[in-house]
């Protein structure tokens, strides 16, 4: 993997005003598996709407997934559904499994600049998860999938929509994500992107498209230590 091997140097980030973080995979490691929960009050949401058995409603699930950014993008787009009742449903889980982490915390805090969390979930479950870790007093504010008007990325529409709300200098920006589409973009617009992998690239819950490959180019650095890898930036500032 490009860059897997390479440590972040003082001047790879001393440029980096705005620091743009994923949720979901990213501001925690993968194997929390926080999201299989969410997956699975999903598919459920697909079976009982369109009255499918449980195998058939998560190849739909996946397959809007993928085709759409989100679930719901297809569900809206197909099926006209209320976006506000399937956040709710999708996001009714335990944050309990979540484990607090205060070199994060630390890590981001000290971060010179600002902190978004950009996400294609809700405020609240940005909300709940970073209360959980203890990192959500270090964040300057939550772009959600509701201000996205409920476009998710990797759309450039709601990327532009970030940056132009929040007036990010996108040459003085780094992303964070787990999923390599959701780079494309922030690459090609200048920012800094840090692709967030599994423990040994071990994915035991993603789909095929979402893991990444020795293809991917969008990412600068690859880490599944995010932790690590900012307080290794940090200790060259």
């Amino acid at each position: 993997m490009k860059n897997r091997e390479l440590l972040p140097t003082k001047a790879d980030f001393t440029h980096v005003t705005d620091w743009v973080f994923d949720l979901d995979n990213t501001l925690y490691p993968h194997h929390v598996n926080l999201f299989s929960q969410i997956d699975r009050n999903m598919t459920a949401y697909v079976s009982a709407l369109l009255t499918l058995d449980p195998v058939a409603a998560r190849t739909l699930q996946k397959q809007y997934y993928r085709d759409h950014g989100t679930t719901l993008q297809g569900l809206m787009l197909h099926h006209g559904v209320d976006p506000n009742d399937f956040l709710e449903k999708a996001h009714a889980i335990d944050y309990e499994v979540v484990p607090a982490d205060p070199e994060l915390g630390d890590a981001i805090k000290a971060l010179p600049g600002r902190k978004f969390i950009f996400t294609n979930g809700s405020v609240r479950h940005a909300e709940m998860t970073a209360r959980r870790l203890g990192i959500l007093d270090h964040f300057d504010d939550i772009f959600d999938i509701v201000a996205a008007d409920f476009v998710p990325k990797p759309a450039g529409d709601t990327y532009d929509k970030f940056m132009s709300l929040h007036r990010v200098d996108t040459k003085r920006a780094a992303m964070f994500e787990d999923l390599p589409r959701n780079l494309v973009v922030p690459k090609a617009l200048g920012m800094k992107t840090v692709l967030l992998v599994p423990r040994n690239f071990e994915y035991e819950f993603a789909e095929a498209w979402e893991k990444s490959a020795d293809t991917d180019e969008q990412a600068d650095f690859v880490t599944e230590d995010l932790a690590g890898f900012l307080n290794r930036l940090l200790s060259d500032m």
